[in-house]
């Protein structure tokens, strides 16, 4: 249980450098380690609230948060993280479902190179809730926290730069973990023993990692950060 707590502060303190809670790594770690997967939605959802929960605080008092560009995004992607919760996905089709997303995920996010000098536009209130809707979903569904399906989306459509997706990826993960949290506890999913030791690990991870990210990683490095962790990830999970 130490083992994973330290792998699981390791993974989180990577992840928190380009603005993610490190869901799919929590995943793809307790895939490893034979986790049921009855255990790792749940307990990867707890752990992304509480690495998201401290990077969240930190872009704030920063103040490099929009604040307003997230609320448009929130409105659809809470509920939307709910009912995914609500889908209760077993074994071999959850590995394979979320493995795939994240794989594309990262081919987005090696393909979209212009925006890492690009500036930032206002996409239509609509489209902003279509594409928080859909990575709310899909969070919930996965319990991932939704981040790694936000950040190539807005990269890759050109509403954003690299470093600003990676800020408004830590309250959407909060938020929306949150809520698909709600909803997988309804579905009858309880995390998995040992959660509290690994919340530790989660946080140690998450306050490193904010601080490397903040200072030293550029649009560029985030970008391909980002993705290589995510085509880690996503294989991992579809060999599982």
């Amino acid at each position: 249980m130490l083992i994973l707590t330290v792998v699981i502060a390791a993974v989180s303190l990577l992840y928190a450098t380009v603005g993610q809670a490190g869901g799919t790594a929590f995943v793809a770690v307790m895939a490893f380690a034979g986790f049921p997967s009855s255990e790792m939605r749940p307990t990867a959802l707890l752990l992304n609230v509480v690495a998201a929960s401290y990077a969240t605080w930190r872009l704030h008092q920063k103040d490099l948060i929009d604040w307003s560009f997230f609320a448009h995004i929130a409105a659809t992607s809470l509920p939307a993280a709910f009912l995914g919760g609500l889908v209760v996905l077993e074994g071999k089709p959850y590995f394979l479902v979320t493995g795939s997303l994240l794989v594309i995920a990262a081919a987005l996010m090696v393909l979209k190179r212009s925006v890492d000098n690009g500036a930032d536009r206002q996409p239509p209130a609509w489209r902003i809730g279509i594409g928080g809707a859909g990575a709310g979903f899909l969070s919930g569904v996965s319990g991932i926290g939704g981040g790694v399906f936000l950040a190539p989306l807005l990269i890759a459509l050109g509403w954003t730069s690299p470093k600003r997706a990676a800020y408004l990826s830590a309250p959407f993960i909060l938020f929306n973990s949150l809520l698909g949290f709600g909803g997988v506890w309804i579905a009858g999913q309880a995390p998995a023993p040992g959660t509290a030791l690994y919340s530790v690990g989660a946080l140690v991870g998450s306050v490193i990692g904010s601080a490397i990210g903040l200072r030293w990683i550029s649009d560029r490095g985030t970008r391909h950060m980002l993705a290589a962790i995510l085509l880690f990830a996503g294989l991992r999970l579809l060999f599982r």
